[in-house]
């Protein structure tokens, strides 16, 4: 009788291999053609063109137009890509829907074409919790390109990096510990925003 233990042990390291490969690519938690697994709150118009959520609001609607995820998540660490136009947007993350003009209580990564990127906010909360110098921003932000923002939440310790700099961090913060993701067009602007390529990262 032949032995199985050699068969049984490469197929062990294959599996092992596969399951690496997969925590390291992420889950995505946009499918680059629809916008399953998101549901938006009224102002502003979301839609997918080419791979991509892209955002629009305009100055007349006062309202802060969001698209929020389904699930909720507590510690994650989430990578995606923005294209700010013009007019202010976010990353909420952490955060509960409220039923008013501003839809969301929770954290924001900033998101602007000129100015705070990757700073931290706390929408009806502390406002401004990590607001970054303009000096610095211009060290890690890229106007009118793509940009790569990373966010890592356990426990009360965040990091916010963008292209690869930590923009902001806090230790211990007493925030939500858990709710959802949401992309933001902020209310009473012009803006154009775009985002692709978001994952959780080692999910």
């Amino acid at each position: 009788m032949k032995s199985t233990f050699w068969p049984l042990f490469l197929l062990g390291i294959c599996l092992v291999l596969v399951s690496k490969a997969q925590a390291q690519d992420g889950q995505a938690l946009f499918n680059g053609k629809t916008l399953a697994g998101w549901h938006i709150i009224p102002g502003g118009k979301w839609e997918v063109k080419d791979k991509t959520i892209v955002g629009k609001n305009t100055k007349a609607d006062n309202r802060h137009g969001l698209l929020v995820s389904d699930k909720q998540y507590g510690d994650f660490t989430v990578s995606l890509q923005y294209k700010a136009v013009k007019g202010n947007s976010g990353f909420y993350f952490r955060v509960q829907e409220t039923g008013d003009e501003v839809g969301v209580k929770g954290f924001q990564a900033e998101i602007d074409p000129d100015r705070d990127a990757g700073g931290l906010y706390e929408t009806s909360g502390r406002a401004w919790v990590v607001q970054p110098k303009p000096e610095n921003v211009k060290t890690w932000y890229k106007p009118n390109a793509w940009n790569t923002m990373t966010i890592k939440a356990v426990g009360g310790n965040i990091t916010v990096a963008v292209n690869g700099k930590t923009s902001a961090q806090l230790t211990n913060d007493t925030g939500l510990r858990k709710g959802h993701f949401a992309l933001q067009l902020h209310g009473g602007q012009d803006v154009e925003v775009m985002f692709r390529n978001i994952t959780l990262v080692g999910q």
